[in-house]
């Protein structure tokens, strides 16, 4: 069966994150919105073909912004409407030039849920 593969990976996935109650739906939330195609939750892993991961892991994500007032509201913000190639502040360490607008993806409520998970994640480990 195929889905074993896939079970061991997301409890692998889960298993790295703090254990919190909203974990698991976060992490549902994010696989049922395409988030995990482009962003991991753990630094370091590789993208593509071996290539720098496309979008900036959430641990890193959570670092950047901790303590940056409106970083919520500016996320959440990004997610529904995308970002902007010529100003990305992840250049030369992911290989996407930029966030796609995802509100056909997710309802901005879910996205300001997700986003405000990431930023509670802790450093990595």
């Amino acid at each position: 069966m195929k889905a074993a593969p896939l079970i061991a990976a997301a409890l692998f996935a889960a298993a790295a994150l703090p254990v919190h109650a909203d974990d698991a739906a976060m992490l549902k939330l994010a696989r049922s919105s395409g988030c995990l195609t482009c962003h991991q939750i753990e630094p370091g892993g590789a993208g593509p073909d071996g290539l720098a991961p496309i979008g900036p892991a959430w641990r890193d994500v959570a670092l950047k912004y901790r303590g940056v007032k409106g970083a919520a509201d500016q996320l959440t913000r990004t997610v529904m409407t995308g970002s902007n190639p010529y100003a990305s502040h992840w250049k030369g360490k992911v290989s996407g030039l930029a966030m796609p607008p995802n509100a056909v993806a997710i309802h901005a409520a879910d996205a300001r849920r997700l986003v405000d998970w990431i930023l509670a994640l802790g450093p990595a480990k």
